[in-house]
């Protein structure tokens, strides 16, 4: 009996064996795929940390960009400001001498014909002189009411003309 069981055990022994020699080389293969699984998760971490250097590298250099691109947005902010008050005060300044000009001028038309009241209604600033007629400037009732003025302005000067020579 004791050579049977030491036959069963070589034969037994030599079975399970090349069991475990099976799973040895088994072992090795998940072995060496793992090593070579771990080398290219250890390149992609380090290609990783590349680009995360390179992004924090990037949003610095964008946060400084965007720190002077305020600044100078500021900057002619401000002076986008004081060109609009510049130019009210030079659209006061134009209005302002339009009316300087035509008060001069109205000056000049009582000194030189001072039988002329310049202080009539009938100078009105509204109101222009083309074709030898005095029209109002406003285009939307164009001839209709430039007719119309310069009858006013005709029935005037007659009614002005009969007082004077009834005056006289």
């Amino acid at each position: 009996m004791g050579s049977l069981y030491r036959r069963e055990v070589k034969e037994g022994g030599r079975e399970r064996v090349e069991e475990l020699l099976g799973k040895v080389d088994k072992l090795e293969q998940e072995k060496a795929a793992l090593e070579k699984a771990k080398e290219d998760w250890e390149a992609e971490r380090k290609r990783l940390v590349t680009w995360r250097v390179r992004c924090l590298d990037s949003e610095e250099k964008l946060n400084k960009r965007i720190g002077e691109l305020e600044e100078d947005y500021d900057d002619l902010k401000d002076k986008y400001v004081g060109a609009v008050g510049e130019l009210d005060d030079l659209k006061n300044n134009i209005i302002q001498e339009h009316i300087n000009g035509f008060e001069k001028g109205l000056r000049q038309a009582a000194f030189f014909h001072q039988d002329v009241d310049v202080t009539d209604s009938r100078f009105d600033v509204n109101k222009d002189v083309i074709d030898g007629k005095l029209v109002q400037e406003d285009e939307n009732n164009g001839n209709e009411e430039a007719q119309q003025v310069v009858e006013d302005e005709k029935k005037a000067g007659d009614a002005e003309e009969v007082a004077v020579d009834a005056a006289e």
